[in-house]
């Protein structure tokens, strides 16, 4: 293409996550909330010891020696709660999560893999070990602050407030274990998976810029002057950091144009980003701007649900499962999707910066893809389960309805092919009528 002699080579990076948004990548880890709780145990016992230093500092300049004798007792009492607290704790945890990563591993045979990623997702998982951890954590720390010394005039820490803020800690962690069981539990139902992957879908929808059909080639900018290539470790692309490029193209007037798309596999040497109208950015410049790693998510990734929701329908309609009603729940959702993209511009995002031009072309998949995702390899696999054609031939007469005259095409070719695929594997004319008879319950 004459651009070989102006490829540069992106590094590659030793911290991934810090290619992207930093809050995304956070959330698709699960060590950094329990370590923020560590530190804030930390943090709390430090000021809860204070606290407790200062009261009893006090008291005995006012000479209230009663008080002291009080709180004393008090943190007697209190000691045994908190030593048995801190012995229990970690058993807790133990137990509670061996027996949570049991159930999504069931869920995760009986739907798909990827459904571990919401596990870990999951803001309830996240906050309920942080607060177990934090709550042992604090407990050992309590333990230290008792003294051997009774006489009320020499001692100097009573660990009431300590105490207290211990039992407040054991109290959320009941109630965090309620609302936590329930999650996890939430997980092995088909109908709480599947409207979590379509929200997520929809929200990563919301954030994403407007394209323009057709425009992914790159033709419509001025022409190309160069490309720059992955030199990182081979993996899935799994977003680019969009201020930091626009940022770039800004600063060395030409516009950006990232070749895969989200969720493609890139080897090292592969050409990731193309430059328009000027000279390639130094390579310093775009040293962690292209996040590559191991799995998809859905942070820029417009096809990441459709994909789950088909494995999850392909793997109901196997005959080792043989539930098409999981089947018929999952095309629910994805006509939902569909009819959320059904009149929105795709084919490329225009990223602009803050005087309106376009500084990053972010490749996405057009119409005629997500349909082809959404619908190509349930359709293969329905033409045996009238529940599942039925709804699918209803899904698509919904879309036609919303989709406009240049859209309708896909929509028409999936209806006649499964139409043709039924009166092939249907030998009855009555059952093929019946297969063939839209119906947004399957057999309602």
């Amino acid at each position: 293409m004459g651009n070989e002699g102006h490829i540069a080579h992106i590094s590659g990076p030793r911290r991934p996550r810090a290619l992207s948004p930093l809050r995304e990548h956070l959330r698709d880890t699960f060590w950094f909330a329990p370590s923020v709780g560590l530190v804030g145990a930390v943090l709390l016992w430090w000021g809860a010891s204070t606290l407790d230093l200062e009261i009893i500092a006090l008291l005995q300049r006012e000479k209230a020696y009663a008080a002291v004798r009080e709180l004393v007792s008090i943190a007697e009492d209190t000691r045994t709660i908190v030593t048995t607290i801190s012995s229990a704790m970690m058993t807790f945890i133990g137990v509670v999560f061996s027996i949570s990563l049991v159930a999504v591993q069931m869920a995760s045979g009986q739907l798909t893999p990827r459904v571990v990623r919401i596990f870990i997702r999951s803001r309830i998982s996240k906050i309920t070990l942080t607060v177990f951890l934090a709550t042992f954590l604090f407990s050992l720390l309590v333990l230290t602050s008792y003294e051997s010394e009774t006489d009320v005039r020499r001692v100097t820490s009573v660990p009431v407030v300590q105490s207290l803020l211990t039992m407040a800690l054991v109290g959320l962690s009941l109630v965090l274990f309620i609302a936590y069981v329930s999650a996890t539990l939430r997980l092995m139902q088909v109908g709480p998976v599947v409207d979590r992957i379509t929200r997520e879908t929809l929200r990563m929808l919301a954030r994403q810029g407007t394209g323009g059909e057709g425009a992914e080639d790159g033709a419509s900018l001025a022409p190309e002057t160069g490309r720059v290539a992955h030199a990182g470790r081979a993996g899935v692309v799994l977003d680019a950091h969009v201020a930091r490029l626009v940022r770039v193209a800004r600063r060395q007037g030409v516009v950006l144009r990232l070749i895969p798309r989200i969720g493609d596999f890139v080897l090292p040497g592969t050409p990731v980003l193309a430059v328009h109208g000027g000279t390639t950015p130094p390579r310093w410049a775009l040293r962690r701007t292209v996040s590559v790693g191991v799995e998809r998510t859905f942070h820029q990734d417009l096809g990441l649900g459709l994909r789950q929701l088909s494995d999850i329908a392909l793997r109901a309609l196997s005959p080792a499962v043989n539930d098409p009603t999981t089947a018929v729940q999952c095309l629910d959702r994805i006509v939902q999707i569909l009819a959320a993209v059904v009149r929105r511009p795709l084919g490329a995002v225009h990223h602009r910066d803050r005087r309106g031009a376009v500084r990053l072309v972010q490749n996405v998949p057009g119409w005629a893809d997500l349909v082809d995702l959404g619908l190509t390899e349930i359709r293969a696999a329905a033409v045996h389960s009238p529940q599942v054609t039925r709804r699918m031939l209803a899904g698509i007469d919904d879309l036609l309805l919303l989709a406009p005259e240049p859209r309708r095409e896909p929509l028409v070719r999936h209806r006649t092919l499964l139409l043709q695929a039924v009166e092939r594997a249907v030998p009855s004319a009555p059952d093929r009528r019946f297969a063939s008879s839209p119906d947004r319950q399957g057999i309602g």
